[in-house]
């Protein structure tokens, strides 16, 4: 268990929490949520040891572990995929090399009895730490989150690909507590899914920062909310939580309107002219300005209206057989799309694949190979990039956004001022004056994705907009674009947001073709596992319609044969399967040989499984055979 005891963080003057205390109990799935600049990733610091806190402090037994992942995670780029793995469990490590060196030594002289007393002695010494073990579950999980080459410096990997292994580093090392911030950032859907399955059997407890909603729901049973300094705790997952939040700030509202009504008697009272002679009188205006001074419950921030948009004519954007390689890899193929007014549309598939290039090629920042791209007249484009915008820091936030619009309009013709529109994208008045160098990195792309909105653009493109975003700011941009007049492509691959903002996709695959999908997300991910399962159902009769014969008297010769052999045939095919196993451990970071090992491998487990199919058929024939004789003999 883990006691935190009134902990206070301050930045400069901005208190990111005040004396805030919990308890992490054993199996707790905790999701940690609040906007951008509340302090989330920092409290994760604070339990992780990473930053202090400037006041409180965290009870826990002293063998008590907690395993950290950043959001951007710091890597030596001269470590290996392996060697950063079992960075910090120096025992593991260390061995894990000894027995590689053992092993090279041993194969340049296998007659020389020291080189083998040394292997040997090496090999005695991964089964005591259970290294073996160790190492698969390792290139396992390696293998679920998309890392194969083992031996790979980090510095040659991607950013994506950097945080895969961090998340693997933090999955294997066993804990007490597990800390992650945003797991799922370039997480396509399907190693999504399988974390969520491996976090729901950890034997630690979880807590963890996340934009994804759908994830946050599935893996958490208890919210902790980070707001105005305050934690908020929920029990139940983030559906629960959207339940009693909305109870709370009822609640709030309805004690603020006592407040108000309060303050309006004690004012008038004042103005009436009370003096403040009797110590009566003093308390009353003490208790006056105590109301004035009070904190208001932040205002909701939902949209309730629409902001209107320059007007937008029938033709919108056509794209006529355009092609787009790079590095002589080609991403886009002879791709024909016509963009009309109000479309929705998602843009899916794996890291890579081209998404961002097509948004690119959209909002004429890169030339197609081939084909032309058709832009009407009346467009106006705002690009949502995943890069930083540069910023000025020395900018005060309003001034940053006054550049743009002072004004905005909604659709029937109402001023909305900077300010006003400020206040929906969660930074109040106090926090429009603050200068942009203080924000956080959430802040800042909040208020990025705000200055896009604010100019007269109709058509939207949003590039991973979720990766920077926080649930709350999800929620607000979400409102906006239900009432936005214009066009919204979007690349993303979380399945809440796409559910929400769009409604039929392009879907990039992994053999570069590019199709169209009528439907949400989550209609388009049933439609993928219900073909996959009505093509295994398609194979499962097939070859249950070539098992089905007319009955017969007596095995022929080669089913006789097959019989008497079948039943050895896979006891050597299982001890095989478990050979080659204990050689994918063994061959350590030798990725050349793991990749030959597991392709016969793979041969293995279909003839295992093809060996077993023949077992099943040939011992149905016989009862069938059995019961025939018994029918007459009866």
């Amino acid at each position: 268990m883990l006691q935190v005891e009134e902990i206070t963080k301050t930045y400069g003057d901005k208190t990111l929490f005040q004396q805030i205390s919990f308890t992490v109990a054993e199996k707790q799935r905790i999701g940690l949520i609040g906007v951008n600049g509340t302090g989330k990733s920092t409290l994760l610091k604070i339990l992780a040891g990473v930053e202090s806190a400037d006041q409180g402090k965290l009870i826990h037994p002293n063998a008590y572990h907690i395993e950290y992942l950043p959001q951007q995670p710091e890597v030596d780029e001269e470590m290996t995929v392996l060697e950063h793995i079992y960075y910090g469990d120096s025992a593991i490590m260390v061995a894990m090399r000894a027995y590689e060196d053992s092993l090279l030594a041993f194969e340049k002289h296998p007659q020389d009895s020291r080189y083998q007393a040394q292997y040997m002695k090496c090999q005695q010494q991964m089964e005591e730490l259970q290294a073996w073990e160790a190492n698969t579950v390792a290139k396992t999980i390696l293998m679920k989150l998309g890392i194969r080459d083992f031996t790979a410096r980090l510095g040659a990997l991607s950013g994506g690909q950097k945080k895969r292994v961090a998340i693997a580093k933090a999955l294997i090392q066993p804990a007490d507590l597990l800390l992650l911030d945003e797991p799922t950032n370039h997480l396509d859907h399907e190693t999504i899914e399988w974390l969520e399955g491996y976090l729901a059997g950890y034997k630690g407890s979880i807590m963890l920062i996340t934009h994804d909603r759908y994830f946050l729901n599935r893996v958490t049973n208890q919210i902790y909310e980070l707001d105005q300094g305050r934690l908020f705790v929920y029990d139940g997952n983030y559906e629960v939580f959207l339940e009693k939040k909305a109870e709370r700030e009822l609640l709030e509202a309805g004690q603020e309107q006592k407040r108000q009504n309060l303050l309006r008697r004690e004012l008038a009272w004042l103005k009436r002219g009370a003096k403040a002679r009797t110590t009566k009188q003093k308390a009353r205006i003490q208790r006056v300005e105590a109301l004035q001074e009070q904190e208001r419950p932040a205002s909701k921030s939902e949209f309730d209206f629409a902001i209107g948009s320059k007007r937008l004519g029938n033709d919108v954007i056509e794209l006529k057989q355009v092609n787009k390689s790079y590095d002589g890899r080609q991403l886009i193929s002879q791709l024909d799309y016509l963009i009309v007014p109000g479309e929705r549309l998602g843009i899916v598939g794996p890291n890579g694949s081209g998404k961002t290039t097509l948004l690119n090629l959209l909002a004429g920042r890169v030339e197609p190979d081939a084909g032309t791209i058709s832009i009407g007249e009346t467009v106006r484009i705002g690009y949502y990039t995943q890069e930083d915008a540069e910023i000025n820091g020395e900018l005060r936030v309003i001034d940053y956004i006054k550049e743009v619009a002072e004004v905005v309009y909604t659709k029937s013709g109402e001023a909305i001022t900077a300010e006003q529109m400020l206040e929906r994208f969660l930074f109040s008045r106090a926090a429009q004056w603050t200068y942009i160098r203080r924000l956080s990195g959430g802040e800042k792309r909040r208020l990025y994705l705000l200055r896009i909105l604010m100019a007269e653009l109709n058509v939207l493109f949003l590039d991973e907009p979720t990766n920077d975003l926080d649930t709350q700011t999800l929620s607000v941009l979400e409102d906006y674009l239900d009432q936005f007049p214009g066009v919204v492509l979007t690349v993303s691959h979380d399945r809440y947001f796409l559910d929400r903002v769009v409604d039929h996709l392009l879907v990039f695959t992994e053999d570069g073709d590019i199709q169209r999908f009528q439907g949400h997300y989550s209609d388009y991910l049933n439609w993928q596992k219900n073909e996959s399962d009505e093509a295994k159902e398609v194979i499962k009769e097939k070859a249950a319609q070539q098992r089905v014969k007319p009955v017969k008297k007596k095995l022929s010769y080669k089913e006789q044969k097959d019989w008497e052999q079948i039943e050895d045939r896979i006891s050597e095919l299982e001890e095989r399967k478990d050979e080659l196993e204990q050689q994918i451990v063994k061959a350590g970071s030798d990725y050349g040989r793991i990749q030959e090992i597991m392709q016969e491998k793979e041969a293995v487990d279909l003839e295992l499984e093809s060996a077993v199919e023949r077992w099943t058929e040939l011992s149905l024939l016989i009862e069938e055979i059995e019961k025939e004789k018994e029918e007459r003999l009866s």
